[in-house]
C-alpha cells in the first residue's frame, strides 16, 4: 500500500537543535561568567553535549523522567551534586532565554512541507516533551502543518520503542506500513522505524554515510522524489 504520511522527528531534522543550543550555551556561559572555567568554549560546549547525550539516553530508556534529566545534566555540567530541583531549573530556564534566541528551522525544512502538503498527512513524533515542542513549533511558525503531535514525555516509552511509532500511527489513524518517519538518527528513528513496521528514512545532514540498510538521504529537496519513487526502501542509498 501507498505510503499516506510523512511522521517527521523535530531536532536536528527539521529544527537546528545542535546550531541553537551551540549558539545558546556559548551565549549563557558567557552572561553567566563561566566560560573561563571550561577552558575554551569548545570544551565547554563538548561537556554540555557529553552530559545531554548521557541524561538523555537515560531518559529514552525510560529509566528517568524528563524534568529529572535536565536537572542531573545541569548537576554534572556544573559539577554540582547538591544543586536542588529548584536552583537546577532556574539555571536551565536562563539557558533557555539564549537558546531560544537562536532557533531556526533548516532552509529545507519549509520548502519541503510545502511540496509534500498535498500528496500527504503530517504528524511529528518526538522524543522529548509536547510542552516543549508545541512551543518551539508555534514559535518557528510551523504547528498548524502537522495533524498530531506525540512525545515521548507523555507516552512514557521512547524511540525506538515501537510502541512509539504505533502511538503515533494511531493518533492519524494509519497501519504503520502506510506512514514514513523522517528522521536524523539512524538507529533511534530510521531502524527504529522500520522494526516497528513503518518505512524509515534516515536523514543523515553531515554526510556520515554507510548503513547501506538503510533508506537514506542527505537533504529534505530529496525526500519528495523518495517517497514517490517505484522503489524498495531499505535498499542502498542513492544519495551520495
Amino acid at each position: 500500500m501507498a505510503i499516506r504520511a510523512v511522521l517527521w522527528d523535530i531536532d536536528d531534522t527539521l529544527f537546528d537543535y545542535a546550531g541553537a543550543d551551540t549558539a545558546g550555551m556559548r551565549a549563557h556561559l558567557h552572561a553567566e561568567g563561566l566560560l573561563a572555567r571550561y577552558g575554551t568554549a569548545e570544551d565547554a560546549l563538548a561537556l554540555w553535549k557529553e552530559v545531554t547525550l548521557v541524561h538523555w539516553r537515560r531518559f529514552e530508556a525510560g529509566g528517568v523522567d524528563f524534568l529529572a534529566q535536565r536537572r542531573d545534566r545541569v548537576r554534572d555540567f556544573l559539577a554540582a551534586d547538591g544543586l536542588t530541583d529548584t536552583e537546577a531549573d532556574d539555571w536551565f530556564s536562563r539557558y533557555l532565554r539564549h537558546y531560544e534566541a537562536a532557533w531556526e528551522l533548516f532552509p529545507d525544512a519549509v520548502p519541503a512541507l510545502d511540496l509534500l502538503a498535498d500528496d500527504y498527512r503530517h504528524a511529528v513524533l518526538s522524543n522529548s516533551s509536547l510542552l516543549n515542542q508545541e512551543h518551539k513549533l508555534r514559535t518557528l511558525g510551523v504547528w498548524d502543518r502537522f495533524e498530531a503531535v506525540v512525545c515521548a514525555a507523555e507516552l512514557g516509552f521512547a524511540k525506538p520503542a515501537a510502541e512509539a511509532f504505533h502511538a503515533a500511527c494511531a493518533a492519524m489513524g494509519l497501519a504503520p506500513h502506510e506512514v514514513a518517519y523522517v528522521g536524523d538518527q539512524p538507529d533511534i528513528d530510521a531502524r527504529g522505524a522500520v522494526e516497528a513496521g513503518l518505512r524509515g528514512i534516515w536523514l543523515d545532514r553531515t554526510g556520515l554515510g554507510g548503513r547501506p540498510e538503510l533508506a537514506r538521504i542527505t537533504g529534505l529537496a530529496q525526500l519528495p522524489a523518495l517517497l514517490g519513487a517505484d522503489t524498495r526502501f531499505g535498499a542502498s542509498d542513492t544519495f551520495g
